[in-house]
């Protein structure tokens, strides 16, 4: 009898095509707030207010930041799973890394709406 311990892999073609969408998504982004920057005569905060001020911007740099943060995910998770051996030590890691990811998230979504 074959004794497996599953400590959270996924393995396979939806964590591949998870870390390029979100790649893409967070190249398009910075891409296009670096052109917006260099279009701007003078920069300063009262630009930067204003480039943050509508909810489309807000919305995608949510989007960027939950992009980021599910890359990171996937690329730690990889990571963990193929350099730490101990399955107890290993989950410890995933767990104390999904936290801070959902608390980035939340302080993210806080600093954007202001709530």
């Amino acid at each position: 009898m074959v004794n497996r311990i599953v400590t959270g892999a996924h393995y396979g073609l939806r964590d591949w095509l998870a870390q390029r969408v979100t790649a893409v998504v967070m190249a398009l982004f910075t891409l296009s707030v670096g052109v917006y920057l260099l279009l701007q005569p003078a920069f300063g905060y009262d630009s930067w207010t204003e480039l943050f001020s509508g909810n489309v911007m807000r919305s995608l740099s949510l989007l960027f930041l939950l992009s980021l943060f599910y890359h990171a995910w996937v690329g730690v998770r990889d990571i963990v799973m193929d350099y730490v051996k101990p399955h107890g030590v290993r989950l410890s890691i995933h767990v104390l890394v999904i936290l801070a990811l959902v608390l980035y998230t939340i302080w993210s979504v806080q600093i954007l709406w202001g709530l």
